[in-house]
């Protein structure tokens, strides 16, 4: 590609994405950070106790993840830990907490992209056929947007991993829930998953007769804040639970399709989770992941996962100063600052 084509596609691009109406942290060129585990713990125990079943960021571990260079962080939680009761009011106590650790994370510099770690489901009711249950959503949503509206500092991703409903009928109820929100005058950035699972993967094969690539082409936010989230895991099934990974050459391929797909539909892309141990092999496909998404239109990826709860989990990230992760390093080169280069291009991405 000639200098001046490739300019002229980067301006472009930009220009889609562009809300200067809206300053602040969420505006930055990239968001890259961590997921921060704990508050979705034991969904077999809902609501539950707190600090007991399921947990909340403390105080150290945000400042710690800042310092590592994060700016964003993806903070998993139930609904019904948040709602009670479908249709109901919020929970004071857990509003507090919620809040609590997003004006920290807003004070240490990072972003917090509020995730709704439920898999279209509602304790043991899946929203599948549940008209009821999906116009729940929309409310829990609209009472959230609320209580964080705070367009500079938090967004809101609307459901994670929404494999317990078919592929058209969650993008049906996304862009239903994108619209009530702009609806009520809601200004803040939208994280929207694909179908299933997410993956880039399998983004283009069909699921119940319908593709997460035809379901999500035509997203579209007035505001130009909505970010179509995938998720990506290198073990051999792709699940996240191996301990091995594939080779970092077979993600090429997956990785700047969905790029092209992308920039052509005019639609924003962020890595929300992806995760691997700490072996060598791991390590360098870690990076080429992150490589690969170095670039519009990706606008940047959080790492699965920190938190104090995790225990052996091999991909989990401590946030300990005295024996750091191995996976820190990777990613701290490929953190977003606005007082040094980014990473270089990833070559593959740079194609007519």
């Amino acid at each position: 590609m000639s200098p001046v084509k490739y300019v002229s596609r980067w301006l472009l691009v930009a220009g889609l994405f562009a809300a200067p109406s809206f300053a602040g942290c969420l505006d930055q060129t990239r968001l890259t950070g961590v997921n921060l585990s704990g508050a979705e713990f034991n969904s077999t125990k809902l609501p539950g106790v707190v600090f007991k079943d399921y947990t909340y960021p403390t105080d150290a571990e945000l400042s710690y993840i800042a310092s590592r260079g994060a700016n964003v962080i993806r903070f998993p939680f139930r609904w019904e830990r948040v709602q009670r009761a479908p249709l109901g009011a919020l929970d004071a106590d857990e509003l507090k907490r919620m809040k609590a650790t997003v004006a920290k994370a807003n004070s240490l510099g990072m972003c917090v992209i509020l995730d709704a770690h439920n898999y279209a489901k509602y304790g043991a009711k899946v929203l599948k056929d549940d008209t009821t249950l999906q116009s729940s959503l929309v409310d829990f949503w609209v009472r959230m947007s609320t209580e964080f509206n705070d367009p500079s500092g938090v967004a809101f991703d609307l459901m994670n991993e929404p494999n317990n409903m078919p592929v058209a009928a969650w993008a049906t109820l996304a862009k239903r829930l994108l619209a009530e929100l702009r609806k009520v005058g809601n200004t803040n950035v939208i994280f929207v998953g694909g179908g299933k699972y997410s993956g880039v993967h399998d983004w283009f094969s069909l699921q119940d007769g319908v593709s997460n690539a035809t379901a999500f082409a035509d997203l579209r936010d007035p505001l130009n804040r909505t970010i179509l989230e995938v998720h990506q895991y290198p073990d051999k099934d792709y699940s996240g639970t191996g301990t091995t990974c594939r080779p970092a050459d077979e993600f090429d391929d997956k990785f700047n399709k969905l790029a092209d797909w992308a920039t052509t539909n005019r639609q924003q892309l962020f890595l929300g989770e992806f995760g691997m141990p700490a072996s060598a092999d791991c390590l360098a496909t870690m990076d080429r992941f992150l490589s690969l998404t170095a670039n519009a239109p990706w606008r940047g990826w959080t790492y699965w996962a920190a938190g104090g709860w995790w225990g052996k989990y091999p991909m989990a990230l401590n946030t300990n100063s005295s024996a750091p992760s191995q996976q820190w390093p990777t990613m701290q080169h490929y953190f977003f600052s606005t007082t040094k280069k980014s990473p270089p291009k990833a070559p593959t991405l740079l194609r007519p």
